[in-house]
């Protein structure tokens, strides 16, 4: 029998663009023979379904249903594919929970938590061989001083939004009288901004996810940019950023990032698939965590679809074990 299942898509933010092309290399590979699949696009102005031969039909949201000439099409599941706001911070998850139908991400706490960067860093700093940058968070509406962050944290600085992705927002500070502007900048993107010390090392990426029961630590890619760090233009722009998958790294160092990364998706009490970005030290020396991201982008350009080959994998066999793992 073929499951009926929903690919949402879209959302409220400027990641609806990535999303849009994530859902497209999901419903190319998520399997026709076991699959009825019809994408649902989220906007600030409603949620609908989009078929080639029609208009537009509004999703009952009562019931996250579907009426299609006079036929009403039910959900088994929702393959969400919304990155930031409301796919990736709990809000969606919770609206399923209570409506009984699983879906593909981890649960909505989870999803709430590791959208805030200084909570997540918080849960995961006591385990094993994992580090984390020094850093000050603060509030738009609340009081804080900028001449004590100063003196907390060293130079140069990464300030960034704590919620959202994509690094929208996101400013490296190297002389401190330009902290304020930075600040402004990542004010404009949320009510909660994190100051983080800038480590020095390589930059890479994994992916993680539960299949078959068993944890899953996907081969690392290695970002390396021209640019000061890899903020929005570099992860979506061509030939901004150089990717090697998987990442030239000595075997003793991929175990230990076996490990860690499994610890973290351990920890936060993950599903599906997750993105951890890390930094190494100098001499592929101590872990820095740097974020994790609930809903990895699955664009054909990007790292999950990249690691899943890399592994040896199709990405028609990956969707449909994920499928399985999380809606059943």
């Amino acid at each position: 029998m073929k499951k009926t299942i929903a690919l949402l898509t879209g959302g409220t933010t400027g990641e609806w663009v990535i999303s849009v092309k994530s859902a497209a290399t999901i419903a190319q590979n998520l399997d026709p023979d076991k699959f009825d699949v019809y994408k649902i696009m989220l906007t600030k102005q409603g949620w609908f379904y989009e078929p080639a031969d029609s208009v537009r039909i509004e999703i009952d949201r009562n019931d996250f249903s579907l009426t299609i000439k006079g036929h009403k099409i039910t959900f088994e599941g929702v393959f969400i594919a919304i990155h930031g706001e409301p796919g990736e911070d709990g809000k969606l998850q919770g609206y399923f929970d209570m409506l009984g139908i699983p879906y593909t991400t981890c649960n909505a706490l989870t999803s709430a938590v590791t959208m805030n960067k200084g909570y997540t860093k918080a849960i995961v700093q006591d385990i094993p061989e994992l580090h984390v940058a020094k850093s000050a968070q603060i509030f738009k509406h609340s009081p804080y001083q900028i001449e004590q962050i100063k003196k907390d944290l060293k130079l140069p600085y990464f300030v960034k939004p704590n919620n959202g992705g994509s690094s929208i927002g996101m400013s490296k500070v190297s002389n401190q009288y330009d902290l304020t502007s930075a600040i402004d900048k990542a004010f404009a993107e949320d009510t909660q901004i994190l100051i983080e010390e800038f480590i020095t090392g390589r930059e890479f990426t994994v992916g993680v996810v539960k299949l078959g029961g068993k944890i899953i630590v996907l081969p690392a890619t290695e970002v390396e940019t021209g640019k000061e760090f890899f903020d929005f233009e570099a992860k979506y722009t061509p030939g901004v950023a150089t990717e090697t998958t998987p990442a030239n790294i000595k075997d003793d160092t991929r175990e230990r990032v076996v490990r860690i990364a499994t610890a973290v998706y351990e920890k936060l009490n993950c599903r599906g698939v997750v993105r951890i970005d890390f930094i190494l030290g100098p001499e592929e020396g101590d872990f820095y965590f740097i974020e994790i991201n609930t809903i990895p982008g699955q664009t054909a350009t990007s790292f999950i679809p990249q690691q899943v080959a890399a592994m040896g994998m199709k990405l028609n066999d990956f969707y449909t074990a994920l499928v399985r793992e999380t809606i059943g």
